[in-house]
């Protein structure tokens, strides 16, 4: 009975999917890209039979393919925490989907398995920027300051390396960087062992320094605007620099507009970490916007809408 498994490419796909193959070993098709390529089920050719587990993939965005794999006889199961739309009732479909502010969907499937490979949840709460979430779930890990600071850091690497335009931009392909995960059921041999994660800690390291050298285009008490240049290190760096700002400065709503090489913008949305909503609100706005309450993005915003996503940022985010 063939396998399937469909999963976003950053920290919280990633370790979503590493978490149910420990406790449930198998080969499986595996079906992924950048974070932002998210209408992945398209990609899916199902048949009567086959098992099929989705990660960290809005169903909102994927529900024509779904409804066209459930009619084909598939089997789905369905984890996930951005916003579903209407949820299908089906024999065959399986969800669990939860959209606290909280919540992460590798931390879904934690509960699901009650447990089972809780360091690797751990890593990918706070590769989602859950920090506070991360260090809540891990308390039954016992585990020193400068251990969770070495599980934020995979987080923040693996997260890292699913921003980008095309798998060009990435260090690795979020399934070649599966595979290399796949052996290692403890975090921490993996940040020992691994010359995947040491590429990602100095790739990081280095685009993050070009990133906050960058003053903001717009910046007033509610929130700050960046705008990057359309080079590979902006798109890389879009996401979990907008994460950092929002540790930075928790009050405040942020955004990371990253120029695309055929004109328009990458957008990266983070709410103010005291409040976690609006995020989705905002981009919902905008054709290819969508997310979260706490983290949202546009696909491509073009040019001419710049001012209007400037002008309804600050219009959301000052009545927070």
């Amino acid at each position: 009975m063939p396998l399937i498994d469909v999963f976003n490419g950053d920290a919280d796909g990633l370790c979503a999917l590493h978490q149910l193959r420990l406790a449930d070993p198998a080969d499986s098709e595996l079906v992924t890209g950048p974070k932002r390529d998210i209408s992945l089920l398209k990609r899916v050719q199902a048949r009567a039979g086959d098992r099929i587990t989705v990660l960290d993939i809005a169903l909102s965005k994927n529900r024509e393919a779904l409804d066209r794999i459930l009619e084909a006889g598939a089997v789905v199961r369905y984890f996930d925490h951005h916003q579903p739309g209407d949820i299908p009732t089906h024999p065959h479909f399986e969800p669990h989907i939860d959209t606290d502010a909280n919540v992460c969907t590798s931390l879904l499937v934690n509960r699901y398995l009650q447990g089972r490979h809780l360091a690797w949840a751990v890593t990918a709460a706070f590769g989602d920027n859950l920090a506070d979430a991360a260090r809540q779930a891990a308390a039954p890990l016992n585990l020193s300051v400068e251990q969770l600071a070495q599980l934020q850091s995979l987080g923040e690497c693996l997260n890292y390396n699913g921003y980008g335009e095309t798998l060009d931009d990435l260090f690795y392909d979020p399934a070649e960087l599966y595979r290399q995960m796949r052996p290692f059921a403890d975090p921490f041999a993996f940040i020992a062992e691994s010359a995947a994660y040491r590429t990602l800690k100095a790739g990081y390291r280095e685009d993050m320094t070009r990133a906050v050298a960058l003053d903001a285009t717009e910046a007033r008490a509610a929130g700050r605007i960046f705008m990057l240049p359309a080079e590979k290190w902006a798109r890389r760096i879009s996401g979990v620099f907008g994460n950092q700002l929002a540790v930075e400065s928790p009050t405040q709503a942020h955004a990371v507009l990253t120029a695309k090489r055929g004109g328009g913008y990458v957008v990266s949305v983070r709410a103010p970490l005291v409040a976690k909503s609006g995020a989705d609100e905002l981009c919902s706005q905008f054709d290819t916007g969508g997310g979260r309450k706490g983290a949202a993005g546009i696909n491509h915003l073009p040019d001419a809408e710049v001012g209007r996503f400037i002008a309804t940022f600050f219009a959301v985010f000052s009545r927070s």
